[in-house]
């Protein structure tokens, strides 16, 4: 049994191959959440617009990277690696900065908040990359593992802001709607967000019979997970701010 990618006269999805599956279902999740939520923006107060068209953006530029992938996979049974970080690269920080976004708008956003969460999330992001594909094997032997603690730390920096630090305290002058969907969005970034340095691990060899088929079966279902639930609690904060 096969399934027709884009790219049907050219290639085909194996129904065993759940590696090249779990890029399939997670592109048209992708395209169908970043449908709703451009509908939706139609239906929430104007101060929540903004955060609903960054949750769109998220997921749409997640779906184009998405439809590339899955057809690199296909093709040459490789894991798509500069194309997964690039689709990073920009939705990663769409979505911290989201936290910004909901806190601007109900008026308790500042600049510096804006800017700590940005930063974390480049630092978390460049270390993975130099981590998982050796461009800068500055450490020598152990660059896999120092560029995976760094970019842990640039996670940790991230989770103390929505815990313990600025962004987390200002979170809790929002009305209960807003609040709820604050905490549901933390926990994502929490919870949600530690399935990727578990695929990190399975890819880059620190479990024995696990490889990059793991991690990328891994890291499609946490971008299908992450990036949908947490475009779908902003839009319940936005529905339900009084």
């Amino acid at each position: 049994m096969f399934l027709p990618t884009v790219a049907a006269e050219t290639s085909t999805i194996e129904a065993t191959d759940y590696v090249a599956v779990s890029f399939w279902i997670a592109t048209a999740m992708m395209l169908a959440s970043t449908v709703f939520f451009l509908v939706e923006r139609n239906n929430v107060p104007e101060k929540w617009k903004t955060s609903m068209t960054v949750a769109a953006l998220v997921t749409g530029v997640a779906w184009y990277h998405y439809t590339y992938m899955r057809e690199h996979w296909v093709i040459e049974q490789e894991s798509p690696l500069v194309l997964r970080y690039i689709d990073w690269l920009i939705t990663v920080p769409l979505q911290v900065v989201e936290f910004y976004l909901i806190l601007a708008a109900i008026g308790v956003g500042t600049a510096i908040m804006f800017q700590r969460l940005l930063g974390a999330s480049i630092v978390m992001l460049v270390a993975g990359y130099f981590g998982e594909s050796g461009a800068w094997d500055v450490f020598g032997d152990s660059s896999t593992e120092i560029w995976f603690v760094i970019g842990l730390a640039g996670w940790a920096w991230i989770l103390y802001e929505l815990h313990g630090g600025e962004v987390g305290a200002a979170a809790e002058s929002g009305s209960a709607g807003v609040q709820y969907g604050f905490n549901a969005m933390k926990w994502i970034v929490t919870v949600g967000w530690a399935i990727y340095p578990l695929g990190y691990m399975m890819g880059n060899g620190f479990f024995d019979g696990m490889g990059t088929d793991d991690m990328n079966i891994l890291y499609n279902i946490a971008d299908l997970v992450n990036k949908t639930a947490f475009g779908m609690m902003i839009w319940y904060a936005a529905k339900h701010d009084e």
